[in-house]
């Protein structure tokens, strides 16, 4: 019996001999006047036992059976499950294998089987904190992310591409083989189709989104100003889709996405180890129809302010000409355009005045198509066959300072000359006269 256990009882007594009231009694010991009636008949029954609990020192009955926390173990300690923490554990013992049990009865199980241990959490300095935006699309967080996602399983390295929305955390994401700005296009297309255009998109300051002034460290003037460079590819799509882009200075100020990030390489890494996931095209199934629809579920944020600040395409935006790979080429005299090691021909329904001569503009789509624009129209264009150059005759041998590589041949025309007579001078001057 412990001290609060006669605590209660000297106050049971006491209203038992009517030194205080039974209202007064439950008062004191914090229950209503009926528990305190039923309590006084239990007195006179079970005498001072009245205030310990029938069930102290007897197991619970909602215990777990031995046999279930055995089974459990047994399935946890499978290689699939390696690495699993309690909350993972306990959501696939639910869903796999229809075991029920809390994530701190996982946790407990886990830890007195070695299966588990907690990790000290270390004190780092931390970044100074940043509100969310306050309306869904006001500011999209986009990074890329190297990892071993499929644990060796395949010969395809992947890099996962990931876009979340700072006021929501809601994650849209794509595995893919390279980390090109082709491959970043494609992201950025689906995103947009999906939810539209946002005001703002915040990245690192890769080769990707900004171009980069090269100078020497011991060059005179490195402390200056950076001169403006052109916009890369996706720097130029971004303006042609009127979107704003914003540098951030660190890893910890895009931290939204970054974060996102160590949950993925954590759960998502260990659920396609579970499902079985071995190529690129599997990967990101799992990622559409698992990953992204519990993420989404479970870890998104109400904004501040319910308007949707994404705005819808419309016939401005042709996503196929602006995702796109786009230089320029001059057209020549003869109304041809060469690009990439091959000559195009201007079709003449296409021919206006000032092409001959003037820029055009050179889409090489993502679907391996090529487009040529003319200020705001289409060109139809053919593409001609080049005729092979004939070979070239071999030019003579230099001379080498005097010296020729093979002996000269001695010319024969003199051959027999003074062994030929000649006419009388008499009648040669007749033959020269008659001539002249």
């Amino acid at each position: 019996m412990t001290q609060a256990d006669r605590d209660r009882l000297v106050t049971l007594k006491k209203a038992k001999k009517r030194l205080i009231t039974q209202r007064e009694a439950a008062e004191e010991l914090g229950l209503s006047i009926r528990q305190v009636k039923r309590l006084l008949k239990e007195l006179k029954k079970r005498g001072d036992r009245v205030v310990i609990h029938g069930l102290r020192g007897k197991p619970s009955n909602a215990k777990i059976d031995s046999k279930m926390r055995q089974k459990t173990v047994v399935i946890l300690s499978l290689d699939v499950y390696r690495g699993f923490g309690p909350t993972l554990a306990s959501e696939y013992l639910a869903k796999k294998h229809g075991i029920h049990v809390s994530r701190e009865t996982a946790r407990k199980w886990m830890k007195e089987s070695g299966l588990w241990r907690g990790k000290r959490r270390r004190t780092e300095v931390a970044h100074p904190w940043r509100q969310r935006r306050s309306r869904c699309g006001e500011l999209v967080q986009w990074d890329t992310s190297e990892h071993d996602w499929l644990e060796g399983r395949g010969s395809e390295q992947l890099y996962l591409i990931s876009m979340i929305d700072d006021a929501t955390s809601r994650l849209y994401a794509r595995f893919v083989r390279s980390d090109s700005s082709e491959e970043n296009m494609r992201t950025l297309w689906g995103y947009v189709e999906m939810y539209g255009l946002p005001l703002a998109w915040y990245t690192d300051k890769a080769s990707h989104f900004r171009n980069n002034e090269k100078r020497r460290r011991d060059e005179p003037g490195v402390d200056q100003d950076p001169a403006e460079m052109p916009p890369t590819q996706i720097g130029r799509a971004l303006r042609e889709l009127d979107t704003n882009w914003i540098a951030a200075h660190s890893p910890q100020a895009k931290g939204r996405v970054e974060r996102s990030f160590d949950t993925a390489q954590d759960r998502l890494v260990k659920g396609m180890r579970v499902a079985g996931v071995k190529t690129l095209q599997q990967a990101n199934e799992y990622l559409e129809k698992e990953f992204l629809p519990w993420w989404n579920r479970t870890l998104t944020v109400q904004p501040a302010s319910a308007d949707d600040a994404h705005r819808r395409l419309d016939k401005r935006y042709d996503l196929a000409a602006i995702l796109s790979h786009v230089e320029t080429r001059q057209v020549k005299n003869d109304y041809t355009i060469q690009f990439e090691g091959q000559r195009y021909g201007i079709q003449a329904e296409s021919i206006s005045t000032g092409l001959r001569g003037g820029e055009v503009r050179v889409e090489k789509r993502l679907d391996g198509t090529v487009a040529f624009r003319f200020r705001e129209r289409y060109l139809s264009v053919t593409l001609c066959t080049v005729t092979p150059k004939a070979a070239a005759e071999p030019k003579a041998a230099a001379r080498n300072s005097g010296k020729c590589s093979q002996k000269r041949q001695k010319s024969g025309w003199m051959e027999g000359f003074w062994e030929k007579p000649g006419p009388p001078l008499g009648k040669a001057i007749e033959i020269a006269n008659a001539t002249s």
